[in-house]
C-alpha cells in the first residue's frame, strides 16, 4: 500500500493546480484520474483577474496569457444594436484589468507545469478517514495519505457524503458554438444582447474567434436542433446575419446549482465542481475551483509540516464557502436577466439596465470580474 503526503482525486483544472502548488511547496503528491485519456474539458474559457493574480508566482499566468484573448470591456445591447450599458474591467484597481479568454486545454497545460503526472485509468471507489491518515480505495488495491483532496467534479461528490451538497436544477436551456477566427468582430469586446426572445452572449476567443451562447427556453436540451436554433437566434436577436452564417456546429446544455455545506471533512478536502457547481452564464465556475486550489495549497502544506493550525484550515473553508455562495447569487441573477420575457417586461428590463448602467458600472465590473470573491 503506497503512502503519500497528499492524494488528489481528479486531474481537471482544480486538481492539476492544487497538485502543482503542493509540489511547489515540497509536498509529496499523487494524482489519480478515472479517465484513461485527457478529456476535452468543460465549456470554461474565461480566466478572471483574481485567478490570474493567484497564479502569477507559479508562472502559470504568463503561460495562460501567451495564448489568450484579453477582454477589457463588455457591452449590453438591444436588438437594434443600441448600447444599454458598458462594463469596464480596465478601470478596475487590479493587477490584471481584463478577463483572459483561452481554451480550457491551454489553461490545463499551464496549470499542470510542475505537477506530478496523473495516474490515469484509476477510478477511486471510496475515501475513508482513519485516525492519522486517509485511505483511498480502488477496485483491486488501496493507497493512503496524510490528506486527500477530492477534485473530481460531479463524480467526486459520492466520495465525501459528509460534504452534504444541495442541488437545484434550472429549467433553462442554452445553445452554444465556438467560431474559429477571424470573425470580423472586435477582439477586445464582449457583447451581451438582451432580447425579448432571450439573451445572446458573444465573447472573444484567441485568434479572432468567438464564443456564442443563446438562451433556448426551458425545454429539454437537444443537440440535434442546436445548430439551426443558434443560427436563428443570433441572426434574429442581434441582426448580425454574417456572424450567424459562420456557425458550423453547436451544442445544447442545461444548468444547475450545487453548493456543498462543507468543503473540509477532517483530513479530506473537496474543491471545484465536486463542492460547488453554478450556472456557466457569467463564467465563474472554473475560476471558483482554481481559487479553491490556489488558496488551499499553502495552508495545507504548512499544516502537513506542523507549521499551520487547524484554525487556518477552517478559515479557508469558511472563506471558500462564502465565495461559492456569492458566485451562485451572481450567476443566478445573470441567468434570470437572460431569460425570454414578454415585450412589456423586456422594455422595462432594458430601461432599467440603461438607467442603472452608468451608476452601477464599477460594481458590475467588479462582480463580473470576481472582485467580490473572498480571495480576490
Amino acid at each position: 500500500m503506497s503512502h503519500h503526503d497528499v492524494i488528489v482525486v481528479g486531474a481537471g483544472p482544480a486538481g492539476l493546480l492544487v497538485s502543482a502548488e503542493l509540489a511547489r511547496h515540497g509536498v509529496d503528491v499523487a494524482v489519480f484520474e478515472a479517465r484513461a485519456n485527457a478529456g476535452a474539458g468543460s465549456r470554461a474559457i474565461g480566466v478572471h483577474p483574481p485567478v490570474l493574480a493567484a497564479l502569477e508566482a507559479s508562472g502559470a499566468t504568463e503561460r495562460i496569457l501567451a495564448g489568450a484573448a484579453r477582454i477589457p470591456r463588455g457591452e449590453a445591447r438591444n436588438r437594434s444594436g443600441d448600447v444599454l450599458g458598458e462594463v469596464r474591467f480596465d478601470r478596475l484597481s487590479t493587477r490584471f484589468p481584463f478577463v483572459a479568454a483561452v481554451p480550457q486545454a491551454v489553461t490545463e497545460a499551464a496549470l499542470a507545469h510542475g505537477a506530478p503526472a496523473p495516474i490515469r485509468g484509476r477510478r477511486v471507489d471510496a475515501v475513508s478517514e482513519r485516525v492519522d491518515r486517509v485511505e483511498v480505495r480502488f477496485a483491486d488495491e488501496a493507497a493512503t495519505a496524510s490528506s486527500v483532496v477530492v477534485a473530481a467534479g460531479v463524480a467526486g461528490r459520492r466520495l465525501v457524503p459528509a460534504a452534504q451538497p444541495r442541488a437545484r436544477s434550472y429549467g433553462d436551456r442554452y445553445v452554444m458554438a465556438d467560431l474559429s477566427g477571424p470573425t470580423g468582430e472586435p477582439d477586445d469586446l464582449a457583447v451581451v444582447t438582451l432580447d425579448a426572445s432571450g439573451v445572446v452572449e458573444s465573447f472573444p476567443l484567441p485568434g479572432g474567434g468567438r464564443r456564442l451562447v443563446a438562451w433556448n427556453g426551458r425545454g429539454p436540451a437537444d443537440d440535434a436542433q442546436a445548430l439551426a436554433t443558434l443560427r436563428i437566434a443570433v441572426a434574429a436577436r442581434t441582426g448580425n446575419v454574417p456572424l450567424a452564417d459562420l456557425i458550423q456546429d453547436a451544442t445544447a446544455f442545461g444548468i444547475r446549482r450545487v453548493l456543498a455545506r462543507r468543503m473540509r471533512c477532517g483530513r479530506v478536502f473537496v474543491i471545484g465542481d465536486a463542492a460547488h457547481e453554478i450556472s456557466p452564464i457569467g463564467g465563474q465556475g472554473m475560476n471558483l475551483g482554481l481559487l479553491d486550489a490556489a488558496t488551499l495549497a499553502p495552508v495545507l502544506a504548512r499544516w502537513l509540516a506542523d507549521r499551520g493550525s487547524e484554525d487556518a484550515l477552517d478559515r479557508w473553508e469558511r472563506s471558500r464557502l462564502r465565495s461559492a455562495r456569492t458566485a451562485a447569487r451572481i450567476s443566478g441573477l445573470n441567468t434570470a436577466l437572460g431569460r425570454g420575457r414578454g415585450d412589456a417586461s423586456h422594455r422595462l428590463l432594458s430601461a432599467t439596465v440603461r438607467r442603472g448602467a452608468g451608476r452601477f458600472s464599477p460594481a458590475l465590473a467588479r462582480a463580473y470580474a470576481m472582485g467580490f470573491d473572498a480571495s480576490a
